[in-house]
């Protein structure tokens, strides 16, 4: 994800948090980040459901950027439906639908290990404890919450970044991996969703013509 400027502002926008480590059979909880993790969960996870945008950016070893994206995403309970330029992919939770338009074609997958938390922000933070250990790193002069994941298990990635603000909606995520290279998701236009009545299954029928390859 983005980097702030240089050191020193980013001292000079800091506000100090003493770290609260708890020791338990499972090994060390950090306090700080344990309870901002789950308050962003549960507002991630409303039971009417959220909407909203994400910008990824990729960058290569030299943090020059690569490619750059927009996708809406719906979101409500472990399901989520994900549109980005001829794409649409679609979970109910236990699969997902990849549909590319201009292809006329979806793949089918089952979603079967964590590596599927990446595109489900609120598995992901629900189930941060099983799959990653947490470290709240500082809060910024605005409130915002910086909080470190590094896997427990080997990953292509040595650490995701959550920005977490005051109200508990999750800014940004940065994922940081071994080749040196990083993503950027950039969350706008985040609202809690009055009622959501959406397909979080690719409706075959609708469309007779896309060639569907089922993977599971």
């Amino acid at each position: 994800m983005k980097r702030l400027i240089t050191s020193l502002l980013l001292m000079a926008f800091v506000l100090p948090v003493t770290a609260q480590i708890t020791h338990t059979s499972q090994g060390t909880v950090d306090k700080n980040a344990d309870e901002i993790l789950k308050k962003a969960s549960k507002k991630i996870d409303a039971a009417s459901g959220v909407k909203f945008t994400v910008t990824m950016i990729n960058r290569d070893a030299n943090k020059k950027q690569t490619a750059k994206m927009a996708a809406d995403v719906l979101y409500q309970q472990g399901k989520y439906r994900v549109t980005f330029g001829e794409n649409t992919i679609y979970c109910d939770g236990t699969a997902t639908w990849h549909w590319n338009k201009e292809a006329k074609e979806v793949v089918v997958n089952k979603m079967s290990n964590a590596e599927d938390d990446l595109m489900n922000p609120g598995a992901l933070l629900a189930n941060y404890s099983k799959n990653f250990k947490a470290k709240f790193i500082r809060k910024e002069a605005n409130g915002d919450a910086v909080i470190d994941l590094t896997p427990k298990k080997a990953r292509s990635y040595y650490k995701i970044r959550f920005i977490i603000s005051s109200n508990s909606v999750v800014r940004r995520m940065e994922m940081h991996n071994y080749d040196s290279t990083s993503g950027e998701y950039e969350v706008s236009k985040f609202a809690t969703a009055k009622a959501i009545a959406a397909d979080f299954t690719f409706p075959q029928k609708e469309h007779p013509d896309v060639d569907v390859i089922d993977m599971r």
